[in-house]
């Protein structure tokens, strides 16, 4: 079993910044394939960013591609999700997921169905 921490979320002004981090344990973090996904009051829930458990391999949503980049911390079995130039429609629960796969896997996931552990989220809001 895996379980994910977020953390990091908060109020911020629209142009403004925020790193989300989320916090893995339960299984060895290299051979954890993980996500960022977020969800809007209303709305379905939607993918953000994905990196391989060898870290080699990300991939974005179009919709926040040049402003969001993720990372990991493999010593520190951690996720990240580096947000800048905020706008009012980034508010959502952003939500950190994770696969297992094989030892240090190159390949990332888009689908939500595609993950197996999810964390409780972390809110962030943005104001105009």
């Amino acid at each position: 079993q895996v379980q994910l921490v977020e953390s990091g979320g908060g109020l911020v002004q629209a142009g403004g910044s925020l790193r989300l981090s989320c916090a893995a344990s339960g299984r060895t973090f290299r051979s954890l394939a993980m996500g960022w996904f977020r969800q809007a009051p209303g709305k379905e829930r939607e993918f953000v960013a994905a990196i391989s458990a060898s870290g080699g391999s990300r991939y974005y949503a179009d919709s926040v591609s040049g402003r969001f980049t993720i990372s990991r911390d493999n010593a520190k079995n951690t996720v990240y999700l580096q947000i800048n130039s905020l706008k009012p429609e980034d508010t959502a629960g952003y939500y950190c997921a994770a696969r297992s796969v094989g030892y240090y896997s190159g390949t990332y996931y888009q689908k939500d169905h595609e993950y197996h552990y999810w964390g409780p989220g972390t809110q962030v809001t943005v104001s105009s």
